[in-house]
């Protein structure tokens, strides 16, 4: 976070401070709506809301994105699902209305059949079973399927749908917050090499480049680098580089 972000959010709240960046722990209350000039806030996974105050439901560090959404951070493996987050998901199985995804959470996520753009009734797209999509979350209500869609807020394709090819591989939502994040890995890697990468924040991440020797080590640097900090990720990488079965 930028330091002028760190500003902002201070001007915005008299008595409570949030600690952006920093590490939480269950109970902590790092929100106090009713001291704030701007009380519109969203709330993202690891926190919760009553009344006037937000508290913090998981261990973790804070997170805060422009205008106004609030979020945990830490290093899991099983996913729970929050509004308008992008995930990586498996088809599963195929109903007559809907697909079944598997996007590592609790429970399997519905995603209808009519959540594709321009999408009707004659024109269903067919997925089999195995299918790697991008979706995005719409809907994640506890005690209740999430619901997941291939199109942006305005209803359009975007950069969701099926990711053909390539290789994908689970990771720790941690490491795939910091590929989502200014990431020095991905930086030097694309100096030397041309890919393509979709990461989802419910721990998967999906990798094609014009070899399979390259997906290999691609791949391979990006689960190497999640406890590295970003000059190690650099020699890490500019090591494989030099590799000669890349050159």
């Amino acid at each position: 976070m930028k330091k002028e972000d760190m500003e902002e959010l201070s001007s915005d709240s008299s008595s409570v401070k949030a600690p952006i960046d920093k590490m939480v722990v269950p109970g902590d209350v790092i929100l106090d709506l009713s001291t704030m000039s701007n009380r519109t806030i969203r709330v993202g996974s690891g926190l919760s809301q009553e009344g006037d105050t937000i508290t913090v439901t998981k261990a973790g560090q804070l997170r805060f994105s422009k205008p106004n959404k609030y979020w945990v951070e830490n290093s899991q493996k099983r996913y729970v699902p929050c509004v308008g987050d992008k995930i990586i998901g498996i088809v599963a199985d195929c109903k007559p209305d809907n697909f079944l995804v598997d996007i590592k959470g609790s429970t399997l996520a519905y995603l209808p059949v009519l959540a594709f753009e321009g999408g009707t009734r004659r024109n269903i797209p067919k997925f089999e079973v195995g299918t790697l999509l991008y979706l995005r979350v719409v809907k994640a209500n506890s005690g209740m399927n999430p619901e997941i869609s291939c199109t942006d807020a305005s209803g359009k394709a975007a950069e969701f749908g099926q990711l053909k090819d390539g290789f994908s591989f689970d990771s720790s939502t941690g490491l795939c917050s910091m590929l989502l994040s200014t990431c020095p890995v991905l930086e030097t890697l694309g100096k030397k090499l041309s890919f393509e990468i979709a990461v989802g924040v419910n721990g998967r991440v999906w990798v094609n480049a014009g070899s399979p020797k390259s997906v290999v080590a691609i791949s391979s640097a990006l689960m190497s680098s999640e406890f590295l900090s970003g000059p190690q990720q650099r020699i890490y990488v500019e090591k494989l580089l030099q590799s000669p079965a890349l050159s």
